[in-house]
């Protein structure tokens, strides 16, 4: 018998499977998890899209994920200018 990898089969609703756009995040933390609230600002509102909370241990996870990705997107389609910061909003973090 060969050794399969574990697989666990995930469902998604059609409304997750849509996605959110979001354009502004902000990161806090307590000593237990990470929460990442993701939103949508248009000046002079905006609006909380989505908020994930996860462990301080999956957040490093992510972490990682997100460098791989970003740095292999950048040897396909070159180099992303970092964006400016938004001006007078109050979601300071990114």
């Amino acid at each position: 018998m060969e050794n399969q990898p574990n697989q666990i089969n995930i469902k998604i609703t059609d409304e997750i499977l849509e996605g959110r756009y979001a354009n502004m995040m902000q990161v806090m933390h307590t000593k237990e998890e990470f929460i990442l609230d993701f939103a949508n600002v248009v000046p002079p509102q905006g609006i909380m899209t989505a908020r994930v909370i996860t462990s301080p241990g999956h957040m490093k996870r992510i972490i990682k994920a997100l460098q791989d990705n970003l740095e292999m997107y950048e040897k396909s389609f070159g180099e992303i200018k970092e964006a400016d910061a938004p001006k007078g909003i109050p979601f300071p973090n990114v």
